[in-house]
């Protein structure tokens, strides 16, 4: 019988692919049949494969469209819901299981036309009608409780589960001695709990609330089935049902806890792709996205907020606290402190090697983007970026994101747009961008130059795509800081990748000081090492822009030296150009500040001129000069007298005697000792007196 079925379902996959197929009563119905839990699970793991082509099938030949956007989903509940009317009508108990069974199989292939079936009229009543009449068959109970677990998971068909029904659920979990029939209730009411706050938090426009409710037994329940069962369905269950609840603060904080329950949990990911293929060889059904979807829950941190998103949370928590400083223990267990306790927790139990494992086995994108979200959580902690690298964190990465990156363009084609990524996708190339910031490039991308290449690409994605947050661009940035400064030609790819150095220049006038000092430093490092950015920056006439490097000037002059430091770095670089202290020379005699201000950064105390100031300088008190802005400050001078004709450097040293620059120099050299401004100082102050400037101390 088998066998025969076997042959079938063969037959009817290769007739799915002919051009003129229409659905034949009985291949439906041998189809329906295969799922009955009597049936051998290899023999009902083709017939997920035959589901799953013939929905596609019936869609992609009745496609649907504005006037009749359910018209795909009639095509395939057309000759389906027939069958299924038939078996939950029948007597025989076998009959109704299997139409049980197959429509808890539609729900996971395809649940639009599933939930379709489920509404129309006669179905629902039918299981009902079945439960009340077999109330000690254990194989209908199992199957229904199967069922509406699958149909709770979408809200049209939350509504259609009557509260009795919800009753007979919670009678299974707490009085039935089978662990199949208590998983599968469980999960139902833990989705179906879940699914009403939901649904009353989308209709009230409020915060998605957690999981209501959590019975602590339920919890317990499944933790033991996870630990001790060998049942691959109530496993399966436990697992699924485990991952809805561990969004719950109190829970994720219980399971982090558990280190036998985690290494057991664990146990469920082959390592292999080889061992995939023999587990369900055995019958053993691996869920191996549900024990991701519960590490990246356990380990998941609180979503950052702006600033607004942030007091309306906060007026939420007071209103809605149980506690008089207005802060609820839900909000305790979710702060940083504990979710990085129970990240430390959860890789002493060894998740990276489950992670890294899902990875390599599975081909989901469901499971491949928990698993980039589990260690974006992970990496958050930077102690544990090392462990993450040495688990080859890194890697597995790399290969989430080349699964969501569409091809890249051959050469001499130009990409017009950044790719549909939406924020979870961004979130696996975040992940990959904090351990690029932390970490030697070659530690993260190994020593092969190809794989630095290829990951400019992802962190210029990050940067210039719609979707990103602020903090994923000023990562992004900081990723593409460190890979530039490795090689020439690393940086060259940095500075052509499209948008990208546009992008960076607008984050250069940025109000948010972290970010425009990013964006300097890459800026700064571009300079170095791309010929082109060079020249755009005043190293070539013909395509040098004043206003790009009028801007670096004014990055000299704001209150945060580590953008100083940049901003003064590249215009020591620039200026050993001719025309890059040609256009310098320009902005000075305009604006009267490209002196003073790279003068300040020799001796703070001398005075910038500001839109609106008279000339004299106001009195305060003054820091300490920076020897690395001391440095930069000589060099650029130095470079700036070389590169203009006599005339030009006697104007600019009759200024930097006027503004006090001249003195500041003497002062460094007189300094002496092994400071590296001593050179560029001297020679500074040497050019001047060759163009017939008296320096005076």
């Amino acid at each position: 019988m088998a066998a025969e079925a076997d042959i079938r379902l063969d037959a009817l996959l290769k007739r799915t692919q002919e051009k003129t197929w229409k659905p034949l009563p009985d291949e439906i119905a041998v189809l329906v049949d295969v799922f009955a839990p009597s049936n051998a699970h290899s023999l009902r793991t083709k017939a997920y494969v035959v589901l799953a082509a013939v929905c596609q099938r019936l869609r992609d030949a009745n496609p649907s469209s504005k006037a009749a956007p359910d018209e795909s989903t009639q095509a395939i509940i057309l000759p389906i819901a027939p069958i299924v009317t038939a078996k939950l009508s029948d007597i025989a108990e076998d009959q109704i299981v299997s139409g049980l069974s197959f429509l808890a199989a539609l729900f996971q292939v395809d649940w639009e036309s599933a939930s379709a079936v489920l509404q129309r009229d006669g179905i629902l009543e039918s299981v009902v009608e079945a439960v009340d009449t077999y109330s000690s068959s254990l194989p209908i109970a199992r199957a229904t409780a199967q069922l509406v677990a699958q149909a709770a998971g979408h809200k049209a068909c939350r509504a259609l589960i009557p509260q009795r029904y919800v009753e007979w659920l919670e009678s299974k979990t707490k009085r039935s001695q089978d662990q199949v029939l208590r998983a599968a209730a469980a999960v139902a009411l833990v989705k179906l709990s879940q699914g009403a706050s939901a649904d009353a938090a989308a209709a009230t426009g409020a915060d998605k609330p957690l999981v209501a409710n959590v019975d602590e037994d339920l919890v317990s329940m499944m933790k033991g089935l996870v630990v001790s069962s060998d049942a691959s369905t109530s496993m399966n269950d436990s697992v699924e049902g485990l991952a809805y609840m561990s969004i719950d603060p109190a829970i994720k904080e219980q399971l982090s806890k558990d280190t036998q329950f985690l290494q057991k949990l664990f146990t469920i990911v082959p390592r292999r792709k080889a061992q995939v293929s023999q587990a369900s060889d055995e019958g053993i059904t691996s869920p191996v996205y549900g024990v991701i979807a519960i590490i990246a829950n356990i380990c998941a941190y609180r979503p950052k907020l702006s600033e607004e998103e942030a007091q309306i949370a906060k007026l939420r928590r007071m209103a809605c606290s149980t506690r008089k400083d207005g802060e609820s223990e839900a909000d305790t267990l979710e702060d940083d402190e504990h979710a990085r306790a129970r990240g430390k927790r959860l890789l002493q139990a060894g998740a990276l090697d489950v992670l890294t494992a899902a990875v390599r086995i599975s081909d989901s994108r469901a499971t491949r983007l928990a698993a980039g979200k589990a260690l974006l959580s992970l990496v958050e902690d930077q102690e544990n970026r090392g462990k993450v690298l040495q688990a080859g964190g890194a890697k597995a990465l790399i290969s989430i994101i080349q699964g969501l990156l569409p091809p890249t363009m051959k050469k001499g084609e130009k990409e017009d747009q950044t790719p549909s990524l939406d924020r979870t996708d961004l979130e696996c190339i975040q992940a990959l961008a904090k351990l690029a910031i932390t970490a030697s490039p070659i530690q993260v991308f190994g020593p092969n130059e190809g794989a630095l290449y290829d990951a400019i690409r992802p962190f210029a994605i990050l940067l210039v795509h719609s979707n990103s947050t602020l903090l994923q661009r000023f990562e992004a940035i900081m990723a593409l800081t460190n890979l530039a400064s490795q090689s020439s030609e690393v940086a060259t790819r940095i500075a052509d990748a499209s948008g990208l150095l546009n992008k960076v220049e607008l984050l250069m006038l940025e109000d948010h000081t972290l970010i425009r000092r990013a964006a300097t430093e890459l800026v700064c490092n571009l300079i170095a090492g791309s010929e082109e950015v060079f020249n755009k920056y005043g190293g070539d006439e013909k395509l040098a822009s004043r206003s790009k490097l009028h801007v670096l000037v004014a990055l000299c002059d704001v209150d945060n030296t580590p953008t100083r430091l940049a901003a003064s770095g590249a215009i020591a670089m620039l200026t050993s150009a001719p025309h890059a202290c040609q256009l310098l020379l320009e902005l000075e005699r305009e604006k009267h500040r490209v002196l003073p201000i790279l003068g300040q950064l020799i001796d703070p105390s001398i005075h910038v001129p500001h839109d609106g100031d008279d000339d004299e300088p106001e009195e305060s008190e003054q820091s300490a000069p920076d020897p690395r802005l001391v440095h930069r400050g000589a060099a650029s001078i130095r470079n700036w007298f070389t590169g203009v004709d006599m005339a030009a450097r006697k104007e600019l040293g009759e200024r930097a005697q006027e503004i006090g620059l001249a003195q500041a120099l003497v002062r460094v050299f007189r300094a002496g000792g092994s400071s590296p401004a001593l050179i560029p100082a001297a020679e500074a102050l040497k050019l001047m007196l060759d163009a017939g400037v008296p320096v005076t101390a």
